[in-house]
């Protein structure tokens, strides 16, 4: 029998999801090893001998490249951050470095610009408007379309809106923020963020983004949106004075924790048109009261915390892992591959 595969992994994680690493590689082909401590140039003992590195935000430094030695064949980070390997060195050695995007990162960013489209592009009220035969209401009669003859707006919206050349600013830039960041570049949008270690620059430069304090980010973003933790320094963070600071068109997208926003002052706020819209997936109570003053709003575009799709994210993530460690075993070229 072959030696099993010594997977080595890096990043500190909670135990129930090491408890889903752990049954996923508890076979006897593999060798699961944890060496949350290797990190600053530093080489656990347990390095030598590892055919797989396995990382999320900690960085697989040169020194830990090497003293893994002759046996690695995959570095592979889960999530976007193009910082957490040590690429020229891995790229000398011949060793593959794969970026797996992590499946619930996509699933709340996806959902994110699903609110955000459907508040510029009022899709729930030319849904409603359009079944429901609103155009009688507007003395207009339907019309046999053709390439030129067409009932453009029929409804007459006049504040549809584009992304295109906007500012998003995103609070928070970790797995989620950094595939919002992707998305908003689709869109040619610039991207601003905070967050409280900003990156080196460059770093930013390869991510697209740009470091901004958070009284400027509330200040320059057509987009606020939401993506950090919700923590004792980050409750409440969008208060009245935060909502103050907004432009009168900007939108608020929260697909993160419900206790960043002072809800009282969000509501007053769209109210009385201090800021334009907002998209929320997440709130104080969940579900959302019945009453609840964002009931009474036509500007707020609601949904009941689906952002993360139906779950099961982290379990994808490590199926994602084993599989691609599989795949390099069996001679074959990881899924998002980067290097060499």
């Amino acid at each position: 029998m072959s030696s099993p595969l010594r997977i080595v992994q890096i990043e500190p994680l909670p135990e129930w999801i090491q408890g889903i690493y752990d049954s996923a590689f508890e076979g006897p082909e593999y060798d699961l090893v944890w060496t949350p401590d290797a990190q600053n140039n530093e080489c656990a003992t347990d390095m030598s001998g590892a055919f797989a590195i396995v990382t999320g935000k900690k960085r697989v430094t040169e020194q830990l490249v090497r003293s893994a030695g002759p046996d690695l064949k995959l570095v592979q980070a889960i999530g976007r951050a193009p910082w957490a390997v040590n690429m020229e060195c891995t790229s000398e050695l011949g060793v593959s470095v794969s970026f797996l995007p992590h499946r619930g990162a996509i699933a709340v960013a996806e959902h994110t610009f699903a609110l955000l489209l459907g508040i510029m592009r009022k899709l729930v009220p030319g849904h409603v408007g359009t079944a429901s035969a609103e155009y009688q209401t507007l003395d207009k009669v339907p019309i046999r379309t053709s390439e030129r003859a067409i009932a453009f707006n029929w409804l007459g919206f006049t504040d549809l809106r584009q992304l295109f050349g906007k500012t998003i600013g995103l609070v928070g830039l970790g797995d989620i923020g950094l595939e919002v960041a992707r998305r908003a570049r689709a869109f040619d949008m610039e991207v601003l963020y905070t967050k409280r270690s900003p990156l080196p620059a460059e770093y930013d430069a390869m991510v697209g983004v740009q470091y901004a304090p958070l009284q400027e980010l509330f200040e320059r973003a057509d987009v606020v949106s939401l993506h950090s933790p919700h923590t004792d320094e980050t409750e409440g963070i969008i208060s009245s004075d935060a909502l103050a600071l907004m432009k009168d068109t900007a939108i608020l997208v929260n697909t993160a924790r419900g206790g960043l926003v002072d809800e009282e002052a969000l509501a007053n706020a769209l109210r009385y048109g201090k800021i334009a819209a907002a998209g929320l997936d997440c709130f104080v109570d969940e579900p959302l009261p019945a009453g609840h003053a964002l009931l009474e709003l036509d500007n707020v575009l609601l949904s009941p915390h689906a952002g993360g799709g139906t779950g099961g994210g982290q379990k994808g993530v490590v199926a994602d892992v084993k599989a691609n460690i599989d795949r390099v075993a069996q001679g074959k070229s990881p899924y998002h591959m980067a290097s060499p």
